[in-house]
């Protein structure tokens, strides 16, 4: 082989796997989704043995393994991972039921942007955990601040992105259906709704990982269960594996969560899996 041919084959290896929006085989995605995560858990294990953390402070991958698996067997952490499960669905639930017709209906009426959106812009800087100690008042210590900071947390934000994606229907398939009679009811329930529920969702898998966020946030202030109270009681004991071990379990609970949007979305809109939605 020539030098010519020789370099022009490792330019088209490197095209192959650096190309501008080009789709990669699906072993390739598995290979390369795996080797993030195997040299991410090789340089932790190595971190101790190495000097580079101290083990009270950073313990390795085994040690964090040994702790999740004690967590579960003897300390009924499988009740918290619960609760913190049923306090995420029921928030976003109780936020998308809010959000979603808020921002479709302040993205299809100027009017309706004109009143709502100065008091919705105001809340999104507001910092939820500012709400806190003004939660435990009202509500006490039960479920109803956790949920409220959860609720608070994304709402605002949602509507926003629920607004935006709405804006951005074609005028064009309003106008034609403005032209052929259509009311307001009519060309909201079949044009804009329609057009934007593909949006929607991705909007509201995008704030299902804010949610999660505020997650620990909510659980740490006067609570004695979810996964947030069982950190904060790993901490008083120094227990820094059974604080990463807590950590790792929402990010896996994030990333199962995300995954049901994305089946979601794929079933619900198979038309779009062509253009790369």
């Amino acid at each position: 082989m020539s030098e010519a041919e020789s370099k022009m084959k490792r330019r088209t290896r490197h095209k192959r796997w650096f190309e501008f929006k080009k789709p990669i085989s699906t072993p390739a995605v598995f290979t390369l989704g795996i080797s993030v995560w195997v040299i991410f858990f090789g340089l932790w294990e190595l971190s101790v043995p190495m000097g580079w953390v101290t083990e009270l402070l950073v313990p390795g991958p085994s040690k964090v393994a040994s702790a999740l698996y004690e967590l579960f067997t003897e300390k009924a952490f499988l009740n918290d991972v619960g609760i913190s499960v049923y306090r995420i669905i029921v928030s976003f639930i109780g936020a998308a039921l809010v959000a979603v017709p808020m921002g479709i209906l302040m993205g299809s009426f100027r009017t309706v942007e004109a009143f709502l959106n100065p008091f919705v812009s105001a809340w999104r800087y507001l910092p939820a955990p500012s709400f806190i100690p003004i939660l435990l008042m009202w509500f006490g210590t039960g479920d109803a601040p956790k949920l409220a900071l959860l609720f608070i947390g994304v709402v605002w934000f949602m509507a926003t992105i629920i607004m935006d994606h709405t804006k951005n229907v074609r005028t064009e398939l309003i106008e034609t259906a403005q032209t052929l009679g259509a009311n307001r009811w009519q060309i909201l329930k079949s044009i804009v709704i329609p057009a934007v529920l593909p949006d929607v969702m991705i909007a509201l898998r995008q704030m299902l990982a804010v949610s999660w966020t505020y997650l620990v946030i909510a659980e740490i202030v006067a609570s004695t269960n979810g996964i947030g109270a069982m950190m904060m009681r790993a901490k008083r004991f120094i227990h820094t594996d059974e604080i990463i071990a807590g950590i790792i379990v929402i990010g896996v609970l994030g990333l199962l969560f995300d995954y049901l949007f994305r089946v979601i979305h794929r079933l619900m809109f198979p038309y779009l899996e062509d253009h790369g939605r």
